[in-house]
């Protein structure tokens, strides 16, 4: 690299800061904001092309941040290094925004929830099922992957998820999946599936207080929609 160039990247890299520090983060395009992160982490490289390639590639910004790290790292211009940098910005996102909903209960958090799922699972490429295990006060007690399948499916076991309540002394859940599809409308089978566990945690005073489904489009609830 010429002392030309490295000295024209040093001076857009400062403009960028200045823009960020003296306007903020709305300031600067979905591109810029990956380029300065990514300069932060690999400084000797022109980061400008690797961003705007990272989120061609994968089609939005919350796209890339939701991207499994092994996958980031392996795109042109980027290493474990890199990846790592995307993922914290990521890790510390959910940490923020997920706040309200590890220390207050659930029900008087309830858009703080959604907003939590929606950026953790919208935009993922395959199916995850998650529990939410609360106690007898609706404070959150585990967050917990329950399974993870193909690009349309994932298993969920009814007895795993009622053996689980009882393990963690837990008093209700709510069940949270994802549609890769986009669509957040529940299909036939997710609500036979959300009656079943019903009944199930019924008899063991076990109440399942909802079933949302997460989608790009946004977000369904069954309780909301009336179908449990």
């Amino acid at each position: 690299m010429s002392e030309k160039t490295e000295h024209l990247g040093a001076g857009h890299r400062a403009r960028l800061r200045e823009r960020l520090l003296r306007q903020g983060g709305d300031s600067l395009l979905d591109h810029e904001l990956v380029e300065y992160l990514l300069a932060l982490a690999i400084p000797r490289r022109d980061t400008k092309p690797i961003a705007k390639q990272l989120i061609g590639n994968y089609g939005s910004l919350a796209a890339l941040f939701v991207a499994d790290a092994e996958s980031i790292a392996s795109q042109p211009g980027m290493g474990d290094t890199s990846a790592a940098a995307i993922k914290i910005v990521h890790a510390a996102a959910l940490r923020m925004i997920s706040e309200p909903v590890r220390e207050m209960p659930i029900l008087a958090s309830w858009q703080s929830l959604l907003d939590y799922l929606r950026a953790d699972m919208a935009h993922l490429t395959t199916e995850r099922i998650r529990v939410l295990y609360l106690n007898s006060k609706n404070m959150l007690i585990r967050d917990e992957l329950t399974s993870e399948g193909s690009i349309d499916q994932a298993a969920i076991y009814i007895r795993e998820v009622i053996r689980r309540s009882i393990d963690l002394g837990a008093a209700a859940i709510i069940l949270v999946h994802n549609h890769p599809s986009g669509d957040s409308a529940p299909s036939r089978q997710d609500i036979s599936l959300t009656r079943e566990i019903i009944e199930a945690g019924k008899r063991l005073g076990i109440a399942v207080h909802d079933h949302i489904i997460i989608g790009k489009d946004g977000f369904s609830s069954m309780r909301s929609a009336g179908l449990i």
